[in-house]
């Protein structure tokens, strides 16, 4: 059981709330009430955000490709860079590196994550004995830390747009639908180990690295679960999709796929505005990766027009080369004021602009990852994160200040507790198992760099 000074209800701030939580789930709610002994004791709670996107591996790199060389440096260069970098990693090193970036999403505040999960064979594209051993390592990584995870296995058919063939350093991506179809159910069953809070969608990864055809045949293997894509990013992609195509990206999908709530484009940056406005009321989440976006200069997102027109949307981490769940606010409203050269520009209306941002994230990353979350309340998952009102960025505001405090002034240090599904993870700032999995993740790099 849980008792917070003060907790974040659907109704708005209450004092002296006493949470029951039972098999992974909130079932009793109390304001007014008191703390029993053996409660867990918080001074603030708030329901937990969801990290909709997260490539975990790439958190590996993070630092390794801030160097410029000669002509201009882009998304494309970068891309380069990764699938070299690929090669090198094995199994082992996959399972560590997702433990670290799982922890420390989890001491971030982050309660879930959407692991879209494209490296599944031996370098060169030969499968593993086993088609599921980089999804196994994924879920001991999940298992280890406690996180609620939805994986996304990823349908990377394609070297480029037209149905180009793949590049060495997409070999490790690569499947056919057939052979996604073979990988999904050993996935989906391997997944019956993990907790009960736990989904497998789809994603294929993007037009350019799937075809019409090949797309309409992969959709029903989501069986009701989400399914995740990206779409335009870059302008090249954008460019490169309407010469084949004849469509936009997000155009080509709206008009060709049943795309609704149970999907979650991810970026989604170059959009006009009639597409902006479309794809919002289709009820997608928007997958939102701000600080990825501005490390690999993607451009912002239309965040006014998105949420004129109802827009749902959430946050990820993305390439993990910095996982800080209050820097993802900050990043996605300040793009917008570099943009338009105005203040407080996500918020429809009046209003709080740290409360629609946290608030919209809970809800719009908990419906991206099919998971039942996002609010305190009776009946919704048990992912709930306190955080430290005596710490200087906050202890001077009043209720309806605080997530403006915690969206634009504080620390991810400010977390004191985690609950992942009712898995209570991090206790006083700290993940349970964080001295072991700070090991693993040593050793995993000192294998890596040496290999480099």
């Amino acid at each position: 059981m849980i008792f917070a000074k003060t907790a974040l209800l659907p109704e708005g701030w209450a004092e002296n709330v006493r949470i029951v939580v039972a098999d992974g789930q909130i079932t009793q709610v109390s304001a007014g009430a008191r703390a029993l002994p053996g409660d867990a004791e918080v001074q603030a709670l708030l329901p937990a955000l969801s990290n909709l996107h997260s490539h975990s591996f790439q958190r590996a790199m993070a630092g390794m490709t801030e160097h410029r060389v000669a002509g201009r440096d882009s998304f494309w260069t970068w891309r380069d860079l990764m699938y070299r970098f690929t090669a090198s990693l094995t199994p082992e090193q996959i399972e560590a590196i997702a433990a670290l970036v799982f922890m420390e999403m989890q001491e971030a505040g982050y309660a879930a994550v959407g692991e879209f999960h494209y490296l599944h064979h031996r370098p060169g594209g030969a499968p593993y004995a086993n088609i599921a051993e980089l999804s196994e390592r994924i879920f001991a990584a999940a298992g280890l830390t406690g996180i609620g995870i939805t994986h996304l296995p990823v349908l990377y058919s394609y070297g480029g747009a037209g149905g180009q063939p793949l590049a060495e350093g997409q070999r490790r991506f690569g499947n056919d639908v057939d052979r996604f179809a073979r990988l999904l159910e050993a996935v989906r069953k391997a997944a019956q180990a993990l907790p009960a809070d736990s989904r497998v969608g789809i994603a294929p990864h993007s037009l350019r690295a799937t075809t019409p055809d090949d797309l309409a045949r992969a959709l029903p293997l989501a069986k009701g679960n989400p399914i995740h894509i990206h779409v335009a990013e870059q302008p090249r992609e954008v460019a490169d999709i309407q010469a084949w195509l004849h469509a936009r990206p997000v155009e080509w999908l709206l008009a060709n796929t049943p795309v609704g709530a149970d999907w979650c484009p991810i970026h989604a940056t170059h959009m006009t505005e009639a597409e902006t406005a479309a794809l919002a009321r289709s009820g997608a989440v928007a997958g939102l990766c701000p600080i990825t976006e501005a490390n690999l200069g993607d451009g912002p997102f239309n965040g006014p027009q998105w949420l004129a027109a109802g827009g749902a949307f959430g946050i990820g981490s993305d390439s993990n080369v910095r996982i800080s769940l209050t820097e993802e606010l900050r990043t996605l409203e300040y793009s917008q004021r570099l943009r338009d050269v105005a203040r407080n520009v996500m918020v429809p209306g009046e209003g709080s602009v740290g409360q629609t941002l946290y608030l919209g994230a809970a809800k719009g990353g908990a419906q991206a990852l099919g998971r039942n979350a996002g609010q305190i309340a009776p009946g919704r998952l048990a992912d709930l994160t306190a955080i430290d009102l005596t710490h200087p960025s906050l202890c001077a505001l009043r209720p309806a200040q605080i997530l403006d405090g915690l969206a634009f002034a504080a620390p991810d240090s400010v977390v004191t507790d985690l609950w992942s599904a009712g898995r209570h993870q991090v206790r006083g700032g700290r993940h349970i198992h964080r001295d072991a999995i700070i090991a693993g993740w040593r050793k995993a790099v000192s294998g890596l760099v040496s290999a480099l």
